[in-house]
């Protein structure tokens, strides 16, 4: 731990394994990590049934390390029962945007006895679900927020033996049958997100997890050496709901998706497949980044190498990964630095949502200084750099972490392939209108409906670029919103002769009287500049005009990220009112009773 305190920018605590000396270093680095600029404020209640303050401490700093300011109201011990089913003002006032419902194997108050029959342990799996459930119903109706609940890890002790896990009446067999109905749970609760402590006790092993002389005397579960792999991974959940989750893995390809350098030692030589356990090692790592790519990541490469020996290497016959993987193959002699930026600049996306994997720790350090935004693996292992303990640095990272698996994440890489080919298109056509017309593009916007509640969810939660104002909601706030007669909500899909977008852009506004406000209007950067703003305006102003609104107000809500939208009222022809000290503009459009429709390369259904 002697370069902990060299984390210099959001994300670095999450590249390297939680370890528990971090602890002594906390108040160094929380000064350290609360000055970063833009922090996303946030309220976190955190209900525990157990002791919370250090789990409290260890997540502050892992949110700030990913750019997130948390405030948090702790219930007391084991209370978190009473405060969510009899009240608890304090909770009520502080309104949080997330509770986490703290519980482990020790609040499990009715457990099946020796002398329980199967009926009776159903029974009582029954009755443990049904109270959560309850739990939850409560905090939706009240506080319609997000919940992040644990399932259960397993029992510090087997009275039973090995009987204990097969056996109905053995505690560990009752825990599995209740993480089994959470896990079902999350089928019917979108609202609800259960954090898998039951793997996280397995890999900080048992002993560790359940430490007796912290829950004996701190009443601290788990012990107080397993709470930053607790707070890690559920830093890594809040991240991924508040829109922070890393979208590509870039990936160096010399002794990172292979062994040996392919410039020298041609494609017969390098070492992949299944003929050596280093060259096994590598086709495992090949395998788990194209299960990643399969779920949505999205994959490039960044290679110091000749394309041509690049593409030679991925065309190996025992490769798991083939070019076609790949979104972008950036392999050339120029800095990795300037490449990694090129490839966040080629598919339109954030710098600080790329991953970069690299075997060689000087490029590590080059890209860390010069891209501080990026998050860099550190691949550890007992050189340093050990192709065995790649998958477990990344997968442990937790940087690619999933609350849920739309249609659309699994679509993604796709997504941005086909964006690759469209940019091709262009290049052909000199006038940027026939371009557009050349893509004949087919819109479909429309009024929310509850199909896409999740990727609305999603995406005002994860969209900073094109986002007037960056306003996040949660799914019981959308669900709420589709259900007034206050508000006009859209949502917009595209597709094109290349493939669908998905659905890629929202407006939501609140009437009052004859004026319309729009408090949220935001748009996939996989769809920029192809005029599907001005389809979803003119379908708004379709819907203000049914409602017999009179004015649009917009608001701009500047951040560091959305300048690209900074001039958009403008453009559609809306008038300044006013500026705020903070930039924040105002801006009017009056609604004619002719509307002269902007949109003109776009089929709209």
């Amino acid at each position: 731990m002697s370069q902990s305190t060299d984390y210099p920018t959001p994300l670095q605590l999450f590249c390297r394994p939680p370890d528990p000396k971090i602890g002594r270093l906390k108040r160094q680095l929380q000064k350290k990590l609360s000055g970063q600029p833009n922090l996303l404020k946030k309220r976190i209640a955190i209900l525990g049934g157990s002791t919370t303050s250090e789990l409290v401490g260890m997540l502050e700093l892992y949110l700030l390390n990913c750019g997130i300011l948390p405030e948090f109201h702790q219930s007391e011990f084991n209370q978190y029962y009473e405060d969510i089913m009899f009240g608890s003002p304090e909770l009520d006032a502080f309104k949080p945007d997330i509770i986490y419902l703290h519980t482990t194997v020790r609040n499990i108050k009715r457990q099946p006895s020796i002398h329980s029959t199967r009926q009776d342990v159903d029974d009582l799996v029954s009755e443990t679900v049904q109270s959560f459930a309850t739990l939850w119903d409560t905090i939706e109706n009240k506080y319609g927020c997000t919940i992040i609940q644990n399932n259960f890890d397993p029992p510090p002790h087997r009275t039973l033996g090995n009987l204990d896990g097969s056996d109905p009446r053995g505690l560990t067999h009752f825990v599995r049958e209740l993480n089994q109905h959470f896990a079902r749970a999350i089928e019917q609760r979108p609202g609800l997100i259960i954090q898998d402590i039951d793997r996280l006790a397995a890999e900080v092993g048992l002993s560790s997890w359940h430490d007796p002389s912290s829950w004996f005397a701190y009443k601290c579960s788990p012990g107080l050496d397993a709470i930053p792999r607790l707070a890690h991974s559920l830093a890594g959940l809040i991240r991924t709901i508040f829109g922070k989750a890393s979208k590509c893995l870039v990936l160096d390809l010399d002794n990172t998706l292979w062994g040996g350098v392919i410039g020298d030692d041609g494609v017969e030589g390098i070492r992949l497949g299944r003929e050596t356990a280093e060259a096994s090692a590598f086709l495992a790592f090949q395998e788990y980044a194209k299960a990643l790519k399969e779920r949505g990541v999205i994959l490039a490469v960044c290679s110091k190498n000749e394309e041509a020996n690049a593409l030679e290497g991925l065309n190996h016959p025992d490769s798991a990964l083939s070019p076609d993987d790949f979104t972008i193959i950036q392999a050339n002699w120029s800095p990795k630095s300037e490449n990694i930026a090129d490839i966040a600049a080629s598919i339109n996306i954030g710098i600080d949502s790329l991953v970069f994997f690299d075997d060689n720790p000087a490029e590590r350090e080059i890209v860390k200084k010069q891209l501080p935004d990026v998050a860099v693996i550190e691949p550890g292992g007992p050189t340093g750099s050990d192709v065995s303990s790649y998958i477990a640095a990344l997968d442990r990272s937790g940087l690619f972490e999933s609350i849920n698996l739309s249609n659309e994440d699994l679509k993604r890489s796709r997504y941005y392939s086909e964006n690759a080919r469209r940019n091709k298109v262009k290049l052909a056509h000199t006038d940027y209108g026939d371009y557009l017309d050349s893509l004949e593009m087919e819109a479909e916007i429309a009024l929310f409906i509850p199909q896409y509640f999740d990727r609305i969810t999603q995406l005002t939660n994860k969209t900073n670029q094109f986002n007037l104002t960056t306003r996040r909601y949660t799914l019981p706030e959308i669900q709420s919103v589709a259900d007034s007669t206050d508000h006009i909500d859209i949502y917009g899909r595209l597709t094109d002769k290349f493939g669908d977008n998905g659905l890629v852009s929202v407006i939501l506004g609140k009437q009052l009287d004859s004026t319309v406000t729009i408090d949220l209007w935001l748009m996939s950067c996989r769809v920029f500049k192809r005029d599907m703003e001005l389809a979803m305006f003119d379908a708004f102003v379709s819907e203000a005009k049914k409602k017999k609104a009179t004015q649009i107000i917009g608001h701009y809500i500047p951040t560091p990220k959305n300048q690209i939208v900074s001039s958009l009222y403008e453009q559609l022809g809306f008038n300044l009112v006013r500026t705020e000290d903070n930039g924040h503009g105002i801006w009017q459009f009056d609604v004619a009773d002719e509307y002269s429709q902007k949109n003109t390369h776009i089929k709209v259904s």
